[in-house]
């Protein structure tokens, strides 16, 4: 029996917020059967269901949907004027030029499929960042993307030289278990109503080892750390 590919963490009348696995494409596979969206839809047994965000094959943790075009187009709205705030969790096996603060450049077209950041700022991608040393060189980082591209966050760590563990794009060489990234919580106002959503990654030795979790324990609220401003 294959390992299932989400776990539900809240719903109401108006979305359900899913615990994505990794290593679970958004959209439907060819030959490989139903992505995450149209699994989540059957299961379900939503007569209509409407995606408001989507996260890379690699990337685990926390997708919105949302249960009625209302609810879609409010929180359209929220992401699009950034204000649903999310935050990530990655692991990189490499030191970066810097331990926090701000990672800033415009996305532009590399090889293939991949992405790289200029020095250019006309229409930048923005990323705040806190990093924490692990045990046998690992380095965990807490992201806060401020803007929302293709690939941002996995851009912006192999830009100040830590690219993430098993990052099939970024760090080809790199056979780690799993590509190392995870949408690790949701903030956001809807309807007068404040939520919250926080969730530990799963999987992965490196986010599930003990030194990973003891340091993720003081981080259950990463909204709450000192953002720079």
């Amino acid at each position: 029996m294959s390992a299932p590919t989400y776990s539900v963490i809240f719903e109401n009348n108006d979305f359900v917020v899913v615990d994505k696995a990794a290593n679970c494409n958004f959209h439907d596979e060819e030959n490989l059967g139903l992505g995450l969206f149209n699994q989540v839809k059957a299961q379900g047994q939503y007569n209509e269901l409407f995606p408001v965000h989507r996260l890379d094959k690699m990337t685990s943790g926390l997708l919105l949907f949302a249960k009625n075009k209302l609810t879609a187009s409010e929180l359209g709205k929220l992401f699009e004027q950034h204000l649903i705030e999310k935050f990530y969790l990655a692991i990189s096996k490499d030191k970066p030029k810097k331990k926090q603060g701000w990672i800033k450049g415009d996305m532009v077209k590399s090889r293939r499929s991949s992405w790289r950041l200029a020095r250019t700022d006309n229409n930048p991608a923005i990323t705040q960042f806190f990093s924490y040393s692990l045990a046998q060189g690992k380095r965990l980082f807490v992201l806060r993307p401020r803007t929302g591209k293709t690939h941002q966050l996995r851009v912006a760590l192999n830009s100040i030289g830590s690219a993430i563990a098993g990052d099939p794009i970024y760090n080809p060489a790199d056979k780690s278990d799993r590509g190392y990234l995870h949408a690790f919580a949701l903030k956001f106002e809807l309807n007068g109503e404040q939520y919250q959503f926080s969730q530990m990654p799963s999987s992965g030795e490196f986010f599930t080892d003990e030194n990973s979790k003891s340091t993720l324990a003081n981080l259950q609220q990463p909204w709450l750390l000192n953002w720079p401003k």
